[in-house]
């Protein structure tokens, strides 16, 4: 690649885990042209338990790991790394660096009826309330309402997706918020994308749903077409991901989160 053509790079996108897949394929249903090399950080996964200062080191030490593959821009498709350390990234790479949480903020308050919001997170999202105070500064006197809804990440990732254990936990995270007359419910975490059928099929019409994978590449969309970074395809575009901790589980997931062939996965070593 000319280094006078930027946007023939790669996007870089990162995330603790394989949940940021549902970015990825979020990200190659807008932009198929696009070249992408994912990393997941299984070997250290979940980032939501450990403290901000290790949540900051390893995510400069994922960029890091992206930047080492010439890519163009960085998806942070991690609501914990966007909540702690989204600010320090953007400080320390040259190029743009963007998260999950913003977009979904954007999208949310795009609604002006939008007066009541609920929000469903990992324990480590909710806790940091990025979400509560991003929507809070920009429409005063919002109603929010966050809930930690740890036991959602298993099961999506057991593959129990349609399992009738699931529709109980999900009645049970559901009926505060509901109770609280929210009419926007916020998905907060890359994993609940993969949650949006059996939520329309709960929810009705009468809750608006907004998920941090499409949210999130719809921003990206904007930032590539300002800063004349996408690409005009000249080739077949390329697909890497690399895990940090390579097992069967691992791959599995992979499979189930991207829903399409991609060939190998690969070990990362940070």
């Amino acid at each position: 690649m000319p280094a006078s053509d930027p946007s023939q790079a790669p996007l870089g996108v990162f995330d603790s885990g394989v949940g940021g897949l549902t970015v990825v394929r979020a990200l190659r249903e807008l932009m198929p042209q696009e070249s992408i090399v994912y990393l997941g950080d299984t070997a250290r996964v979940p980032y939501g338990s450990k403290s901000p200062d290790t949540i900051r080191r390893f995510s400069v030490e994922d960029t890091q790991f992206l930047m080492g593959h010439g890519v163009k821009a960085v998806v942070v498709a991690c609501n914990t790394a966007t909540a702690h350390a989204l600010p320090l990234l953007q400080a320390t790479f040259r190029v743009p660096v963007i998260g999950v949480i913003e977009p979904g903020v954007e999208a949310t308050l795009s609604d002006p009826r939008c007066e009541r919001v609920g929000i469903m997170g990992t324990a480590g999202t909710i806790r940091s309330s990025a979400y509560q105070y991003a929507l809070a500064m920009r429409r005063p006197g919002l109603q929010i309402h966050a809930s930690a809804t740890p036991l959602l990440v298993p099961f999506i990732e057991e593959g129990w997706i349609d399992h009738p254990a699931l529709k109980l936990v999900l009645r049970q995270y559901l009926e505060p918020l509901l109770e609280k007359g929210i009419d926007t419910l916020m998905l907060g975490c890359t994993h609940y994308p993969l949650l949006m059928p059996v939520l329309k099929k709960m929810l009705g019409k009468k809750v608006r749903l907004v998920d941090s994978a499409s949210t999130c590449a719809a921003h990206t969309l904007r930032v590539l077409e300002e800063q004349k970074l996408l690409r005009r395809a000249r080739s077949k575009p390329v697909l890497d991901i690399y895990l940090t901790d390579l097992s069967e589980q691992a791959e599995a997931m992979t499979r189930r989160f991207l829903g399409a062939d991609f060939g190998r996965v690969k070990k990362a070593s940070l």
